[in-house]
């Protein structure tokens, strides 16, 4: 997370919101910390006949709520201070949407772009059989990260059935529909986001027809795109960036058309219907919805000063720094927070739990239907929470969500 560990920023986030909540030290000191961490060494016989040895981790940050749930990543600069941050916030991000689940997080040092999908598999079978002990549909439940996807899932699905010599589809979820998996967890984590501009818009007072911005086009920034116009009844996208170039129109440009053409062509170089600008141009024009949908710490004290977009809707994770959140704040532009604003992808994980669970499913609209209803009440306890507090979102967020994960700590007697 460049210069900050993103482990302190998270607990930082939380001993601010503790503080509102006049949180006694034990209560605080036991939500700073994983309550379980398991590192493991995985051998994988790659193609060339050789035995390497790879490390992983999974991290269990608390299960007052319900069993933990987070991703799984296979990143080469993985850390276990990035695992924690993470684990934590899925903690915070489940709460502040109520789901009865815990946060988890784990990850592989690996690099999956020089690496076979034989050896992914092997890789993904092997992570299953180190952790098997400690995950279920009772205990934790992962789900795809960084570099990890659908088939992935169904490998590790696959392998944790072997071993445990039961069907129990719901160990994992975002698997393939074949297999277990649900409608509607495609664009789960876009449409949440554009469903919590909605909400944000009702608060602010703000045309959600306007104009808006994405940064990074991948999955989340495209769908973001497709369904911004169908949930808000309207809007004109004017740029948009992906790693290699940024596109500026301000008459607007269709997003159907440029998610084609990203597609088709690998990148967002050479679309008629733009003009070519800097990538990092994107985040600073004047729109009413940014969002920022690439890597953290994109929005940082260097350039948040030019930002001037009305809305922020942070689908990646950590995209705002903290130093830049109070300048936001101070400048009156409304952040809405990540563990907000992308949470519509582990509700739809939930979801599938569920079906899972009484081998059941629902058809996309009771899905988008239910994920609605789930946003939309996280959106509302966040800025009765903002009012209350007096304020910025994402402490508003982290102060709702605290509170709930800390009255089931209590409840159970932990604390």
């Amino acid at each position: 997370m460049g210069t900050y560990n993103s482990f302190q920023v998270q607990q930082q986030q939380v001993l601010e919101a503790a503080k509102l909540l006049n949180l006694d030290k034990a209560t605080t000191e036991l939500l700073l910390w994983p309550q379980r961490e398991f590192k493991v060494t995985i051998p994988v016989r790659l193609d060339s006949g050789e035995v390497q040895i790879f490390h992983g981790y999974r991290i269990q940050h608390n299960y007052a709520r319900g069993p933990a749930k987070g991703g799984i990543r296979f990143h080469p600069d993985e850390t276990v201070d990035t695992i924690r941050a993470l684990a934590g916030w899925m903690t915070w991000k489940t709460a502040v949407v109520d789901l009865p689940l815990g946060g988890a997080k784990g990850g592989v040092v690996c690099n999956p772009r020089v690496m076979s999908q034989r050896e992914l598999e092997q890789i993904a079978r092997g992570y299953i059989r180190a952790i098997a002990h400690s995950i279920g549909i009772a205990k934790d439940v992962p789900a795809p990260d960084v570099y990890t996807n659908p088939q992935t899932m169904a490998w590790m699905m696959d392998e944790y059935e072997t071993i445990q010599g039961i069907h129990e589809p719901g160990v994992l979820t975002d698997k393939p529909r074949q297999i277990g998996g649900t409608e509607g967890r495609r664009d789960a984590t876009a449409r949440g986001g554009v469903i919590s501009v909605r909400e944000a818009c009702a608060h602010q007072g703000v045309d959600p027809r306007g104009t808006y911005a994405i940064q990074g086009f991948g999955n989340a920034g495209q769908r973001a795109a497709l369904l911004h116009r169908e949930i808000l009844g309207g809007g004109t996208l004017v740029a948009v960036c992906d790693s290699r170039t940024g596109l500026h129109n301000p008459k607007g440009m269709n997003p159907k058309d440029l998610v084609t053409y990203k597609l088709t062509r690998g990148s967002l170089e050479g679309f008629p219907g733009g003009k070519m600008i800097p990538r990092d141009d994107v985040l600073k024009l004047d729109v009413d919805i940014l969002y920022p949908a690439a890597l953290e710490n994109a929005i940082n004290e260097s350039n948040a000063h030019d930002i001037k977009a009305r809305i922020i809707c942070e689908l990646a994770n950590g995209p705002t720094t903290p130093e830049a959140d109070l300048i936001l704040y101070k400048k009156g532009i409304h952040v809405i927070p990540d563990i907000l604003a992308s949470a519509g992808g582990v509700t739809v994980s939930y979801f599938e739990m569920v079906q899972d669970q009484y081998s059941y499913f629902w058809d996309e609209t009771v899905v988008h239907e239910r994920l609605d209803a789930k946003i939309t009440a996280g959106s509302r306890a966040v800025y009765e929470a903002v009012q209350e507090k007096k304020v910025h979102p994402r402490l508003g967020a982290m102060v709702v969500a605290v509170a709930r994960v800390a009255e089931a700590c209590k409840l159970r007697g932990w604390v």
